[in-house]
């Protein structure tokens, strides 16, 4: 395979440029696959969903009470109460036997089916129960949990349709629930089994191979030695991947060595179909071997990007083996290359990464959402780069975020403007919000206003 031309003599590519780049190599959503209802949580619908029934099914009670003929309330008055007699009982999970007639009710329960010629319930709490011989059994007995009164007094009318859930008032057969690239969250589950689905067609989730780089780079528990550092990167990933919806296969640690780099790429290629991120040696040292690997295996589509932290970000493709070593894929798979330090992951991973897993699970693109807020401390950035800075939100005795008169987020740069490098972790788990500064800005002023992404942890 050959590689593009060289893209580090090329200049600085804009956020946009190199998300587009990405997203152009993308030929479509990973293929489909049915699965139970209660497996379907957090996967990405590949085929719409329309209902096979009217929701509810038949009318039926809202409340417990009593169903009746609206008409037979219409002279209901304090002084003149209007008595119906209790002929029966219906309960939720059965039809009743018999229908209300003229002078009549039937106590119902929640969920009821409405029995034939009632229009209304009214509810057991608006009701005066008597005996058999008319008189007034009590306020205690004004539930549905005691024995089944002769009768009862009603001291107002009953408006049609009271306390009733018309047929099809939800949904009527035929109606579309859940479109296409829809992630299914806890509702939408209960809205598919409301109507009785109970399997649903869903987009594979994206494999995707996770490798770290470093002759340094250790695995978390492991001894460090004299010039060890814990690897943050490859959990760190695994966790950002899941979160996304795709499956993470973790292809090790590499060293610093283009022999070693590039024959995990091609272990891992057979593990991860879909994707590769390698966090890492995507730099210009001399053991920055990423590139080479990627070019050797593939194309090398972009290197740079004008954004700060995350520079040396690399981006290419290359093929699957196919199953049983069978070159027979067709979709290239995706190699990501980014930076070492933990910060420029996280941001490179959040810009690029995660729009092409969204785009590979079908998800309908949509724009981040953004706030806005002021940010307190003076900010120092790199002028032909966009920033992204670990910002906090002030917040009040309530734990709620402190807004200004206009409406905007108080935020503050996470742990100090020493807290702004690459490598600084800490500042990233105390960030509520990324505050993005723009291209051209190279001091942003205490007190001037910033667009903000809210972070999952705020």
């Amino acid at each position: 395979m050959t590689a593009a031309g060289d893209p580090g003599a090329t200049a600085l590519l804009t956020v946009e440029e190199a998300r587009a780049a990405v997203l152009g190599a993308i030929r479509g959503a990973t293929p489909a696959e049915t699965v139970p209802l209660g497996a379907a949580l957090g996967r990405v619908l590949a085929t719409g969903i329309e209902s096979g029934i009217d929701l509810p099914p038949w009318d039926n009670s809202a409340m417990d009470g009593y169903a009746l003929r609206s008409g037979d309330t219409a002279s209901a008055t304090p002084d003149r109460p209007v008595a119906l007699r209790v002929v029966g009982d219906v309960a939720a999970g059965a039809a009743s036997a018999a229908g209300v007639d003229g002078g009549t009710c039937l106590r119902i329960a929640t969920g009821a089916r409405l029995p034939e010629h009632a229009d209304a319930v009214v509810p057991v709490e608006d009701t005066f129960p008597a005996d058999a011989a008319g008189d007034p059994i009590g306020p205690a007995s004004r539930d549905a949990t005691g024995p089944l009164p002769a009768s009862i007094r009603l001291t107002a009318p009953v408006r049609a349709g009271g306390s009733v859930r018309r047929r099809g008032s939800d949904l009527r057969a035929g109606d579309r629930i859940l479109a296409a690239g829809t992630r299914l969250g806890p509702a939408a589950i209960a809205v598919a089994a409301g109507v009785g689905v109970d399997r649903l067609d869903v987009h594979r989730p994206p494999i995707v191979g996770i490798l770290a780089t470093g002759d340094e780079v250790r695995a978390p528990g492991a001894s460090l030695g004299d010039a060890g550092i814990p690897d943050a990167n490859g959990p760190a990933l695994t966790a950002l991947v899941a979160e996304a919806g795709g499956e993470p296969r973790s292809l090790g640690i590499a060293r610093d060595t283009l022999d070693d780099v590039r024959s995990r790429l091609c272990a891992g290629l057979g593990e991860a179909p879909d994707l590769v991120i390698v966090s890492g040696g995507v730099s210009v040292g001399p053991y920055d071997h990423v590139r080479t690997a990627f070019a050797e295996l593939g194309t090398v589509d972009l290197w740079r990007v004008a954004v700060q932290p995350g520079k040396p970000f690399a981006f290419g493709t290359t093929r699957s083996a196919g199953p049983a070593g069978r070159p027979d894929r067709l979709a290239p798979v995706l190699l990501f290359g980014l930076p070492g330090n933990p910060v420029s992951t996280f941001i490179t991973f959040e810009l690029f990464v995660r729009p092409a897993i969204q785009a590979l699970l079908g998800l309908q693109r949509r724009p981040r959402a953004v706030d806005r807020a002021v940010l307190l401390d003076e900010a120092r950035t790199s002028k032909d780069r966009r920033a992204y800075l670990r910002v906090t939100a002030d917040r009040d005795g309530d734990g709620r975020v402190t807004r200004d008169a206009e409406g905007r987020a108080q935020v503050r740069l996470a742990r100090g403007p020493n807290g702004q490098g690459s490598h600084v972790l800490s500042a990233l788990a105390a960030a509520d919000a990324l505050a993005i500064v723009p291209e051209g800005v190279e001091t942003h002023p205490a007190g001037g206003p910033v667009d903000i992404w809210w972070l999952e942890s705020a």
